[in-house]
């Protein structure tokens, strides 16, 4: 589907929701940026927020747009990683006034989400300038952050407006174009969790958003070539697919369309890697990346034959060992997030047993690790740096411990239950 028909919403589906979009406008393409001149017409007190990098690349052509709107300007210094947290979201909340109407990022990740978050709570409309095609969050309505040392989402609103200008996002770092990239080859995975969760938990789905975000992402492996030529058609393809799979997030109210397994590996890197003082890839880099292990997984489970010889056998003194072992400091956070859900005190091998000719089938629906690893390589992308990068060990233990940063059923808990002894 076209971000066009995307915005006019979906009434009366067959999933038994009415699915609507709050975005005004979506402006991709060659000098996308000409647009803010008229999108911006009824406001007078401005607050542009970007990082130093970001500013550099967008901002001059951001200001000939809205020149004397602007009221107030933050731009992150970014020798270092910037991060979406406490001090971040303080710092742009200082420069609103009484009279701010409208907040523009320019930017992508870190700041869409911060910008969204802030604009929320604020009560304020928000666009983003997009600077990357790197990730599928710009038109969400969660704001990923990370509060008390913790990933989590936030509820926010859709931006009103989202530019995309082909000059701008053809000449991102090419690791943010594979990020793009790889944030889009994922949904092989997520989608497959999701239907893994309708079958295991009678979790809702919608056929529709499934089927249109498969769409989004078999029009994205098309792209690998003229990617790595940062052809222009190929980077506008790229962001309309990155920016659709958003509109469908915001079509169900959470990020189920477009996260799974395969998002929890890439937090988990990233909450490691905080928590320890290690360094981590790009968000969407690693879940193209973990997408190939939760295949391996995937192909694991479904050579299992007879599921009659495996049993659910808990040993909570040992998790909450590992847990204090994997996430140090964030520990007793992750503990009372699963102890609130308290999913470690269900026997889901009773429903496996019951329903595992269809979990096998299921399974075998997602391409395989061989062809997730071919995917991965057609941007330039070697799975070898992948877990030399990561080591052995931290990767085994994303396995088991990645699905505990967040509430959500995924074939990370279906590998727990039958091999974490």
């Amino acid at each position: 589907m076209t971000i066009k028909e995307l915005l006019i919403g979906r009434e009366d589906c067959t999933c038994g929701k009415s699915h609507k979009c709050a975005i005004d406008s979506v402006v991709i393409g060659k000098n996308a940026c000409e647009s803010l001149k008229e999108l911006c017409a009824d406001y007078n007190n401005i607050l542009l927020v970007a990082d130093t990098n970001t500013f550099a690349v967008g901002g001059k052509q951001v200001q000939s747009m809205i020149g004397d709107k602007i009221e107030n300007i933050h731009i992150f210094n970014t020798t270092s990683v910037l991060v979406p947290n406490e001090q971040a979201l303080a710092a742009i909340e200082a420069k609103l006034t009484d009279k701010t109407e409208l907040i523009i990022g320019i930017g992508s990740g870190v700041i869409n989400d911060l910008c969204k978050h802030v604009s929320y709570n604020a009560g304020l409309r928000y666009y983003i300038v997009a600077t990357a095609p790197s990730m599928d969050g710009y038109a969400s309505k969660g704001a990923a952050l990370i509060l008390d040392g913790m990933k989590i989402t936030t509820n926010a609103d859709v931006p009103k407006a989202i530019i995309g200008d082909v000059d701008i996002l053809k000449n991102a770092p090419f690791d943010m174009i594979q990020a793009g990239y790889g944030d889009i080859i994922g949904k092989y995975s997520c989608l497959n969790d999701w239907k893994l969760a309708n079958l295991v938990n009678g979790e809702y789905l919608c056929e529709f958003v499934i089927n249109a975000t498969y769409e989004a992402v078999e029009k994205t492996v098309r792209l690998a070539d003229g990617l790595n030529k940062r052809d222009t058609d190929a980077i506008c393809a790229l962001m309309e697919a990155l920016v659709a799979v958003g509109i469908l997030m915001a079509y169900v109210g959470n990020s189920r369309p477009a996260s799974g397994s395969e998002h929890h590996f890439s937090h988990y890197f990233e909450i490691v890697g905080i928590v320890r003082g290690e360094d981590y890839l790009p968000h969407g880099i690693d879940v193209c990346y973990s997408a190939i292990e939760t295949a391996k997984i995937r192909e694991e489970l479904a050579s299992i034959e007879n599921i009659s010889e495996y049993e659910y056998n808990f040993n909570k003194e040992l998790y909450e060992a590992n847990i204090r072992r994997v996430y140090g400091k964030l520990a007793e956070e992750v503990l009372a997030l699963q102890n609130k859900l308290g999913w470690y005190n269900v026997d889901r091998v009773k429903i496996y047993r019951e329903k595992w000719q269809e979990i096998r089938k299921l399974l075998a629906e997602c391409p395989t690790s061989e062809q997730m690893r071919e995917l991965t390589e057609r941007v330039g992308l070697s799975y070898d740096s992948f877990k030399e990068f990561y080591g052995e060990d931290k990767i085994k233990d994303a396995y088991l411990y990645a699905k505990d940063l967040k509430d959500r059923y995924s074939v990370l808990w279906m590998y727990y239950d039958l091999f974490a002894k």
